[in-house]
């Protein structure tokens, strides 16, 4: 039924409650093997060059929102070993996320990808899903799960 499921994470409660979901396929399926991916959106040096007044020690923005998704990817580690998970990977990407991550599904051939029904960037609008969940489950190659 399913040997890869894609797990991807921003840090939000929404996130950790679909990797939960993956973690209990795996539970079910104990040959299923989870990758992890965390996605931080790519800043060009124009981007990073915008702000009037810089103090001489300021960390680029893609090493710091790589630096915060490698932590996040580490959490979503522990908590599916503390939730019972064998076979775990974590992955970090730049990029958009919905393309990266229907991009990194197809290249690691997942069967399923579980994503968060919104993430951090969601705003309370009252929409059922978040633009990258929405992105996903119409553009992924493979079944999506949005918890």
């Amino acid at each position: 039924m399913f040997n890869r499921i894609l797990a991807a994470v921003d840090g939000s409660k929404t996130s950790l409650r679909a990797l939960d979901k993956a973690i209990e396929l795996q539970r079910l399926l104990p040959e299923v093997e989870i990758f992890i991916l965390c996605v931080y959106k790519h800043h060009s040096l124009f981007e990073a060059s915008l702000s009037i007044g810089r103090p001489d020690d300021m960390d680029i923005p893609d090493k710091v929102l790589s630096e915060y998704a490698k932590e996040v990817v580490n959490h979503a580690k522990e908590f599916a070993k503390e939730h019972g998970a064998t076979k775990v990977r974590g992955f970090v990407k730049a990029g958009r996320p919905s393309k990266v991550i229907v991009k990194f599904a197809q290249e690691k051939d997942a069967d399923l990808i579980v994503v968060g029904t919104k993430g951090t960037n969601s705003d309370k609008d009252g929409m059922f899903l978040g633009s990258v969940s929405h992105r996903v489950a119409s553009q992924a190659k493979c079944p999506v799960l949005v918890v």
